[in-house]
């Protein structure tokens, strides 16, 4: 299938493009670069031995945009560009609406132009808000409780509603929970910008003394042990889960919206205890408050993803924890300017 990437530089961007070159898909990434790094695609040639076309373009920038629809077609777009810090989207909301809203509305301009109709959108479980239960089914209310999270619902809705309007289009929105982990090769992981929003490479970069300790945000959560409570899934089975995706688009499936997660919540002592068992380096930490926009618990049932998709999860904890450390420990500045 000859494929549009956006997005393809980043952490679950380039870990899908494995998984999709190595099944033969034809592929061609756009990507700004602005919390990504081109060492990242290099890498992926490196682990597949096949090749692929990267233009480094904004969606904000609908002529480059539009280029590259001209210059080649597309059976399928799978759509990761995006800002994504939740802190920063609380600090910064319109530059997040800007940025993630106006690229998706250019993105499917250009794909309504050149008659390109399927689209799988990687969308995220921030959507549902604080959930009144756990685990979240897709028929969950939604309830965002930040600009990102709300940002990834308004793209769901103007993907219903072009559907809705020409039904020849198919749309699969897929709900992450919390990708972690890493390629087992330890070429290609999470390096992002700056002090991590996220609690994995935070831990990794305390392991291998980037940062000095963690700082948990809040133990004083409803919950085991007073720490939030995520579903964390490995990047890898996240990946493979747009493959299955794109084997359901060719069946018209229409609008579609699953769940990705394990169905497991682990807490941040859990994380943190069982990454000093893979790393064998103490993580020293800080309780300090708790973040805006931040919840208690959160895990998926992705039962709708196994009977639809054929589509589990099936690497675990450890799994996690060894390739994360794997990745920082080979790697230990992150991906080279």
């Amino acid at each position: 299938m000859k494929i549009l990437m956006t997005g393809g530089a980043g952490y679950i961007g380039s870990h899908t493009l494995v998984e999709l070159l190595n099944e033969n898909h034809e592929i061609t990434v756009v990507d700004n670069l602005s919390n990504s790094k081109i060492e990242s695609i290099k890498r992926v040639k490196v682990i597949t031995g096949k090749d692929l076309i990267f233009k480094q373009i904004d969606l904000c920038d609908i002529n480059g945009l539009e280029k590259v629809f001209q210059e080649k077609s597309y059976e399928a777009v799978i759509h990761f560009a995006g800002l994504k810090a939740v802190g920063e989207s609380v600090q910064k909301p319109l530059l997040y609406y800007y940025n993630n809203i106006t690229g998706t509305i250019n993105l499917c301009r250009m794909m309504t132009k050149y008659d390109v109709k399927n689209i799988v959108f990687s969308s995220s479980a921030t959507v549902y808000g604080n959930p009144v239960s756990v685990p979240i089914t897709e028929d969950f209310p939604i309830n965002t409780v930040n600009p990102y999270g709300t940002t990834k619902y308004i793209i769901e809705m103007i993907l219903k509603d072009i559907q809705i309007a020409d039904q020849s289009w198919n749309v699969l929105v897929l709900r992450y929970f919390n990708p972690v982990g890493a390629h087992e090769s330890g070429l290609i992981g999470e390096d992002p910008n700056g002090i991590p929003n996220n609690l994995m490479p935070y831990i990794s970069q305390v392991a291998v003394g980037r940062l000095p300790y963690l700082n948990i945000y809040g133990n004083d959560y409803p919950t085991k042990d007073g720490t939030g409570i995520r579903d964390y899934i490995h990047v890898v089975d996240l990946a493979k889960g747009h493959l299955k995706a794109l084997d359901k688009l060719p069946k018209k499936p229409g609008y579609c919206i699953y769940n990705l997660g394990t169905g497991k919540g682990y807490s941040v002592y859990d994380m943190v205890n069982t990454f000093e068992k893979w790393s064998q380096c103490k993580i020293p930490y800080k309780i300090v408050g708790r973040r805006d926009g931040d919840i208690a618990e959160c895990y998926a049932d992705p039962g709708k993803a196994n009977r639809e998709l054929g589509w589990e999860a099936k690497l675990n904890l450890d799994d996690m924890c060894r390739d994360t450390w794997n990745w920082q420990n080979s790697n230990p500045n992150g991906y080279p300017d």
